[in-house]
């Protein structure tokens, strides 16, 4: 089981709730990517967002830096959106992030994006949603699966790329690419048939109702002929790991606060309710808030319905202190980690 953390980057707050510079929090993103490898954690994932408390809008810029100051850590997006991207693009900027990084390092989650603001930003379609996903990643594969340089690709949604080169090329010759999914369940059954790699964004209710999903996806792999070994599954969650559950819950719910309210104005949410994150911060909610001992128990448990081969937490959210995030990243490598593969070599 590899463990991990993924950003989107955090903008920090002064005293009287107001937001500190977005330029802060790419450095504080960068500085949290070199921790993480130093410390031992297993990988690291940068997400798309455009706003001005997420403001990591460029995961191919960030993960080509990371990838020269890191030795050992997987890097990948979480997600790039590839529907309002160009995958010519995407690919070439990670494919250089691998070649800096010595190879093997790199990988790419594709993602239809569940905030949306990259639409009007770049100018697409919201009603072309899912043609735009589906075009997208069809081209983002023939790239990556191609035995040389040029390509060869058409479709509707993108200018006809005639014999062209893509390059570089991954020192591997291909790039791990990952489907993200909130748990919509077309999107588990294309990467089952596709024989992609799945990772599900579990941001609420319980996580082991996502199990059916995952069966789901490893029953259309191998109804399409794939490998058990191609089927994996990753889970990116929301958590923060403390010396204690009290500061984990104490330290995490400002931040949930902040992004609670932000969401409620983009997206109509109803104001933050305690009682609705103590819940989600207990089992079987799907908060991963609490000491190494209790993040680590809920991460076996979860395994025991998904049997995911990733765990990886979003932590710094709402303007969590950069300490604190630091301290966590520490604590899940070296405290969380180690007890989540002695609970299941017990198994």
């Amino acid at each position: 089981m590899e463990i991990g953390a993924y950003s989107f980057g955090d903008t920090q707050r002064n005293a009287d709730g107001s937001l500190r510079s977005t330029g802060e929090a790419i450095r504080n993103l960068f500085e949290a990517i070199k921790h993480a490898d130093a410390s031992g954690l297993d990988y690291f994932g940068v997400g798309e967002h455009h706003t001005t408390t997420m403001p990591a809008s460029s995961p191919g810029t960030l993960i080509a830096a990371a990838a020269a100051a890191t030795s050992s850590i997987k890097l990948g997006s979480a997600a790039s959106i590839i529907s309002t991207d160009d995958p010519v693009r995407i690919f070439q900027q990670f494919a250089t992030a691998e070649v800096i990084s010595g190879g093997g390092r790199i990988e790419i989650t594709a993602g239809r994006g569940s905030s949306v603001e990259t639409f009007p930003l770049f100018g697409y379609d919201l009603g072309e949603y899912d043609e735009l996903y589906a075009e997208k990643l069809d081209l983002l594969m023939a790239i990556n699966n191609a035995n040389d340089s040029n390509i060869t690709w058409s479709g509707t949604k993108r200018p006809t790329i005639e014999d062209l080169a893509v390059v570089p090329r991954p020192l591997g010759g291909r790039l791990p690419i990952w489907v993200a999914t909130g748990g919509n369940a077309s999107s588990s059954a294309r990467a089952g048939q596709l024989g992609l790699p799945v990772s599900y964004g579990i941001i609420g209710g319980a996580p082991h109702r996502f199990a059916p999903l995952a069966e789901l996806y490893r029953r259309a792999g191998a109804q399409a002929g794939h490998s058990e070994e191609s089927l994996k599954i990753s889970v990116a969650a929301l958590g923060l790991v403390a010396p204690t559950k009290k500061e984990a819950l104490e330290r995490f719910y400002p931040g949930w606060v902040n992004i609670n309210v932000e969401m409620g104005r983009l997206r109509g949410w109803p104001a933050p309710d305690k009682r609705a994150y103590d819940a989600q911060a207990e089992a079987p909610g799907a908060y991963y808030v609490g000491s190494p001992d209790e993040v680590a128990e809920r991460i076996v448990h979860l395994h025991g319905y998904m049997g995911h081969m990733r765990h990886f937490l979003q932590m710094d959210v709402g303007g969590l202190p950069q300490e604190h995030l630091l301290e966590s990243i520490t604590l899940l490598a070296t405290e969380v980690k180690p007890r989540v593969q002695r609970l299941l070599a017990q198994k």
